[in-house]
């Protein structure tokens, strides 16, 4: 259910701004199953964390997936952070530079979220290579 709001200039850029950093399918997939009650959220979601505040100027998005990481490490929204470290990818992070943050934040989260994230990783990167390696074998 996408009504016509999508046509408001925040929205289209938080969606540019967001399939960019987590990928247009995955974006695609969440704004096709928002039913009448979930859209409201996708609509925030886009419009506030995309559009007002991933656009603006003083940090690159490299930087904000840093800060991602540990905050959602902090809260252990397991399922945000999957969807993250796969943006911190696209943001040019690399696997190394993700994974000390994880540690660094063990340090401030405790080491049970730190573990957890660290296991959230291990499949992201998993499910990555597996996908490069399909798109080599289709190639």
């Amino acid at each position: 259910m996408r009504p016509p709001l999508t046509k408001d200039p925040l929205f289209r850029k938080g969606l540019k701004i967001r399939k960019a950093v987590v990928g247009a399918d995955y974006v695609e997939r969440r704004l096709d199953a928002a039913d009448e009650h979930a859209w409201p959220f996708e609509e925030l979601a886009t419009k506030f964390a995309w559009g007002a505040v991933w656009s603006r100027p003083g940090l690159s998005r490299k930087t904000r997936s840093f800060l991602n990481l540990a905050a959602l490490t902090a809260m252990n929204m397991r399922y945000e952070l999957k969807t993250h470290i796969r943006g911190a990818l696209t943001n040019g992070l690399t696997r190394k530079e993700i994974s000390e943050a994880l540690l660094h934040c063990s340090a401030y989260c405790g080491f049970p979220k730190a573990l957890d994230a660290l296991r959230l990783m291990q499949e992201v990167f998993e499910e990555v290579d597996a996908a490069a390696g399909r798109r080599r074998r289709n190639q």
